[in-house]
């Protein structure tokens, strides 16, 4: 991703991004804001869906919220909402100095206090067949939803350790279930459970809680993203591509058109749970679809495949 700004915070109120890096700092508010808000918590890829529910209610229920967006718009249209306790920061997550940059004025906001929370959220969707995908592709599904969450977390853990916080990693439950044609997005998910449980276990002593939050299909504009990406790549499959996969590829738009999932809110109330409850699961599955593809994947992996090869179309040549 390209590397176009730098990470510039956004003071709470403020209709257009502060264009100095100090500026928090040098208007004098961050010990008052760090005694009116005790708790503080950084959500990445709040701009809508998932993180912009998380930022609202966590807003709603009295944190002190740092809210990341790529885009100047967002961040005004994020601020315009009117939550209680809200900056918003322009950060690229891919963008390492940005990252750094961001934790140091952050650090500059709670001070002493620490950190109470982290939200990796930001990610996006990549799929295909994987004897057509471009290999670009999965590095870059895989910088963005494995790599990013890593170098977030550790440019903020030393602000963790002060409040012993806690993360808490926006999974799926393509986490722990593959499926045809989505498995690029499923091995960054694989790949970012791995790194949950090492995270958990490494950052125990200091008693900072890492928990992974795996939702089903979720209600919201992130499908018709997904159908536009869906739609493009397969403009640009070759023939021979639609004469071995033709019905399994035509299924596709329809299948993402009739998604319907949960409400994002209901997401964030099981952040919001994680963040604060005395003792807070490792995994949260949310939506009945996650239940049910949990209870799939225990079944033994041959029948397990059957069950899956039979809600899918019939393509290529009949096995012998």
């Amino acid at each position: 991703m390209p590397h176009a700004k730098q990470a510039t915070p956004i003071a709470s109120g403020d209709p257009e991004p502060v264009r100095s890096e100090n500026h928090m700092a040098r208007e004098g508010k961050s010990e008052n804001l760090v005694q009116a808000h005790p708790r503080s918590v950084l959500i990445t890829g709040a701009s809508s869906g998932i993180g912009r529910a998380c930022a609202a209610r966590m807003g709603r229920e009295g944190w002190r919220v740092f809210a990341t967006v790529r885009k100047e718009r967002d961040a005004r249209d994020l601020m315009d909402e009117g939550t209680p306790g809200l900056q918003t920061i322009l950060l690229d997550v891919t963008d390492g100095d940005q990252v750094a940059e961001a934790a140091e004025a952050v650090g500059r906001q709670v001070g002493s206090g620490g950190l109470h929370g982290l939200v990796n959220n930001a990610g996006i969707a990549v799929g295909g067949l994987l004897e057509y995908l471009d290999t670009a592709e999965l590095r870059r599904v895989l910088e963005t939803n494995t790599i990013a969450p890593l170098t977030v977390t550790k440019a903020f853990i030393p602000l963790l350790r002060r409040a012993k916080g806690r993360i808490v990693m926006m999974s799926s439950m393509s986490g722990f279930s593959s499926t045809p044609l989505v498995s690029p997005y499923c091995a960054s998910k694989f790949a970012l459970e791995a790194l949950t449980d090492g995270l958990r276990l490494e950052l125990w002593p200091w008693g900072i809680d890492v928990v992974s939050v795996q939702p089903g299909a979720i209600n919201t504009v992130i499908w018709d993203k997904a159908r536009s990406y869906v739609e493009e790549k397969l403009q640009n499959y070759p023939a021979d591509a639609f004469e071995k996969y033709g019905p399994l590829l035509a299924s596709v738009p329809e299948t993402l058109a009739g998604q319907r999932g949960v409400e994002a809110e209901e997401v964030a109330r099981t952040v919001s749970r994680a963040l604060t409850t005395a003792r807070p699961r490792n995994r949260y599955l949310v939506g009945r679809d996650a239940q049910l593809r949990r209870w799939i994947e225990r079944l033994p992996t041959s029948l397990r495949d059957r069950i899956v090869l039979s809600r899918m179309p019939k393509y290529g040549q009949e096995r012998t």
